[in-house]
Order: structure tokens, then C-alpha cells, then sequence
């Protein structure tokens, strides 16, 4: 028996400028995500209990299985930055210390986050921490299954998908909508993730 995904839950308060039917709407695209996850694992174990060669169809399941686990994973990266409501950074705080070094400031760093967020197109902006370099990169990844860097954990995630603000905002006020959630972060949980991997 196959270990099924459960779709989180995640305790996010109301949001100033992401309407509550914006947030249910982005939620149950992640579910869809899980939901999918399991299916391809489900599907692929059947196939391969079958007698006839079902390995065409194997193989582009696999090919597939990258786009939806990718696709749940980031949303819970996405999600979690938002529970427990806006926490400040402050200048304590050692991911602050590493973007200023990076960035020259934590405004500059924000800047470049929101410079990043405007690339033309759907994706992600993505910031990592490399810890055999230990430096900070912030990148645009296309599809969430391509383009990650390999085996760098990840601090921050903005989902760029017009699915997460289309019900707020126009792709035209894509940057609104980056101002807002950026306005909602709780700053502690990417300090957190960057603290596991400095310790």
C-alpha cells in the first residue's frame, strides 16, 4: 500500500491586499496538486502489476510526476510564509545580515526580489541560500519542475502563476500584487529555513 500526500492546512490570518476568495481559490489549486501526485504514484503501481508492457505509459507518468510534486511543494513553501500574519525582519535576524551582505541593504535585497518578480511570464521567483558558498541567489524559475538549483534549499518562494492573484488583480498589476504579498510575509519562517541550513 502507497503512502498517500495529505494537502496541508495552513493557519493564514486575513490578508491586507489577497482577498479571502483569492487564498480559497490558490488553496484548492495546491490540493489539485496533491491530488495529483497521488494519482500518478497510484497509477504508475497498477501499471506495473499489469501483464501487458505498459512502459511508454510509465515513462511520461514519470515525466509528469516532477510538475505536480514540484507544483505541491512550492505552494507549501508559498503558504507557510503567510501563517501566523506580517512579521516584521529585523536587524538581528542572520538572513537579514546575509541579504544586506548580498544585496548591500535589506531594501536592496526586497528591491532586487520585486526586480526579479517582474520577468515577463508565469513562474516563480525563487531565493536560495548555497551553503558551500554561503551566499544568497535569487533567480526566475519558469516551471517549477525546471530551472530549480539543484540541492540549494529554499528561503523564499513568490508564486508568479496568474492563478495567485488573478481574482485581486489584472496581470497588468502583477506588481501590486508582489507589493502585497511581500506587505503580508511572515518574515520568521524564512528566517527559520535559513537558520537550519547555517547551523
Amino acid at each position: 500500500m502507497l503512502m498517500e500526500y495529505v494537502a496541508r492546512t495552513f493557519a493564514i490570518p486575513d490578508l491586507k491586499g489577497l482577498s479571502k476568495k483569492q487564498m480559497e481559490v490558490h488553496l484548492s489549486l495546491y490540493e489539485g496538486y496533491v491530488k495529483h501526485v497521488n494519482l500518478i504514484r497510484d497509477r504508475i503501481a497498477k501499471l506495473k502489476e499489469s501483464d501487458e508492457d505498459n512502459s511508454f505509459l510509465i515513462n511520461e507518468l514519470r515525466r509528469r510526476f516532477g510538475f505536480e510534486f514540484d507544483g505541491m511543494r512550492m505552494h507549501e513553501y508559498y503558504f507557510e510564509q503567510l501563517e501566523g500574519g506580517r512579521q516584521e525582519p529585523n536587524d538581528n535576524m542572520p538572513l537579514v545580515a546575509a541579504a544586506t551582505e548580498k544585496y548591500g541593504s535589506w531594501d536592496g535585497f526586497l528591491a532586487h526580489v520585486k526586480e526579479v518578480a517582474g520577468t515577463r511570464g508565469i513562474g516563480w521567483v525563487v531565493v536560495y541560500y548555497d551553503p558551500s558558498g554561503r551566499v544568497l541567489h535569487t533567480i526566475f524559475v519558469n516551471d517549477h519542475e525546471l530551472g530549480q538549483l539543484a540541492g540549494l534549499p529554499i528561503i523564499l518562494a513568490v508564486d508568479l502563476w496568474e492563478h495567485a492573484y488573478m481574482v485581486d488583480y489584472v496581470p497588468a498589476e502583477k506588481k501590486s500584487y508582489v507589493e502585497a504579498f511581500l506587505d503580508n510575509m511572515n518574515w520568521s519562517i524564512p528566517e527559520k529555513r535559513f537558520l537550519e541550513e547555517v547551523v
